[in-house]
């Protein structure tokens, strides 16, 4: 019995090792590349470039009423019946965890409704300019007609769209996210771990455009997400947490689309290589790697 019992605590041992190395190597992952940097860049940037606002500014009105609806709707109905659960489960800090959970919840609802009927363009031309600003035009020719001519404004210079842009939320997104909520039963680590995955999930989406004007087909996305998963993981979790700020969760939205778009700028202009982002190399170094 007592080396069924030490077997037992070996094996627990190894995984409890094994899991913590892989999280050590994720953690590194995602630091060497510097991604989880990109939505604060996306603020300064978005903030610094004025023409960036016009998308924005055209939904801000309509966006801002249904945000506010939604978080006063869910504060009202349903704060006080997940507190009363949460607290058996959290003790004194149910508040602070039932306001996370319940602005996570309004998030996700501003998102699917304002992405599904409001946003969805104001996004993709946010993501299209900030490539313009960046002269990534190249690879936007894939996807979209430019104006021609010498333009200081980038939006200006978006013409039509060739081929249709973002994926919308999916219902599969939905179910996922209604499936991961009993962790927030679990004190403070089982938050954590929601929003983790609530990144995990957000990141997976953030380059969805430039994929497309990548051509790249769905078994090339989900290996190169696969490779990266550390780094799209990290830009989730920071993007997810500034969309949780009430009131203030459509204005993160397009800073994060400026931080994903700086990010793919980046990746494109290092040959489409993640590691390479903190050293980049020169075209020759590339081709003499090739």
């Amino acid at each position: 019995m007592s080396s069924t019992v030490d077997n037992a605590r070996t094996k627990a041992k190894e995984v409890a090792v094994e899991d913590f190395n892989k999280a050590k190597a994720l953690a590194q992952s995602a630091a060497k590349s510097g991604a989880y940097l990109y939505p604060i860049k996306g603020i300064f940037y978005f903030l610094s470039h004025r023409s960036l606002w016009k998308p924005l500014l055209s939904k801000l009105v309509p966006t801002m009423t249904v945000s506010v609806g939604v978080i006063a709707f869910m504060f009202f109905f349903t704060y006080l019946p997940q507190l009363a659960i949460l607290v058996f489960v959290n003790g004194p800090i149910a508040a602070f965890t039932t306001v996370l959970l319940t602005l996570s919840e309004s998030s996700t609802i501003i998102n699917l409704i304002s992405r599904t009927f409001l946003i969805q363009d104001a996004l993709v031309d946010t993501f299209d300019g900030v490539l313009v600003a960046r002269h990534q035009t190249e690879v936007l020719a894939e996807g979209r007609q430019l104006k021609s001519g010498n333009f200081n404004d980038p939006i200006a210079k978006l013409g039509k769209l060739v081929k249709s842009p973002f994926e919308k939320f999916t219902p599969k997104a939905l179910i996922r996210y209604v499936m991961y909520l009993p962790l927030n039963f679990i004190p403070v680590v089982g938050t954590v771990i929601f929003v983790l995955l609530q990144g995990k999930s957000r990141g997976n989406s953030v380059h969805t455009r430039y994929f497309q004007l990548k051509k790249w087909s769905n078994s090339q996305r989900e290996e190169w997400l696969k490779e990266h998963t550390a780094p799209y993981t990290s830009f989730g979790t920071v993007a997810t947490l500034l969309e949780l700020v009430p009131f203030a969760s459509i204005f993160f939205s397009f800073t994060n689309t400026v931080g994903a778009a700086l990010w793919a700028a980046d990746i494109e202009g290092n040959n489409t290589s993640m590691t390479e982002l903190q050293n980049p190399k020169s075209q020759d170094e590339v081709k003499k790697a090739a």
